[in-house]
């Protein structure tokens, strides 16, 4: 395992999980953090949420070989429309997602309106001055932070995510 590279099972750590939680990741991509926290939810749900067929496809295929019967996936734009249940999920991920997407605080919102009261949402994305990655689109963990505030969340923990990313875990007041 590369160090600075995200560990999402090591990452998952950071949140206090009960096996009967049920979590959404939004921007699912193929799955590198369904798996992980499908393994540890074994009596919850975990929804995988992604735009592209293809990533759906292929997370579809590895949830298939493993035998994980509490993975659910759902074609969905966060930046559109995502059928979800609101006040629903016990666990929120924005993985490598904030950078992506447009409307930022949009999609912190859309998080937040489907976490219950206890739920909490894991941001992890890349840091600023990250020498690789993407670079267009990065929020800050501090610019992040003021936009969970915006949207009336609270700061919970904010964490190393290994050397690229920075991660923050946020609940409702």
């Amino acid at each position: 395992m590369n160090e600075g590279f995200l560990n999402p099972s090591e990452i998952i750590k950071n949140v206090s999980l009960k096996s009967s939680m049920n979590a959404c990741d939004l921007g699912c991509g193929s799955g590198g953090w369904v798996i992980p926290l499908a393994r540890q939810l074994k009596d919850g749900t975990v929804y995988a949420v992604d735009i592209l067929d293809e990533a759906l496809s292929a997370l579809e295929s590895k949830v298939s070989a493993q035998n994980l019967s509490n993975v659910k996936t759902l074609k969905g734009d966060i930046e559109g429309t995502v059928k979800l249940r609101e006040d629903y999920f016990d666990l929120v991920l924005m993985t490598n997602l904030l950078f992506q997407v447009e409307n930022k605080l949009k999609a912190i919102e859309l998080a937040k309106s489907l976490i219950n009261q206890n739920g909490m949402i894991l941001i992890v994305d890349w840091k600023k001055d990250a020498p690789m990655g993407l670079k267009e689109g990065r929020i800050s963990l501090q610019e992040t932070k003021e936009m969970a505030m915006k949207a009336g969340l609270k700061i919970e923990k904010e964490f190393i995510a290994g050397a690229f990313h920075w991660g923050l875990i946020i609940k409702k007041i």
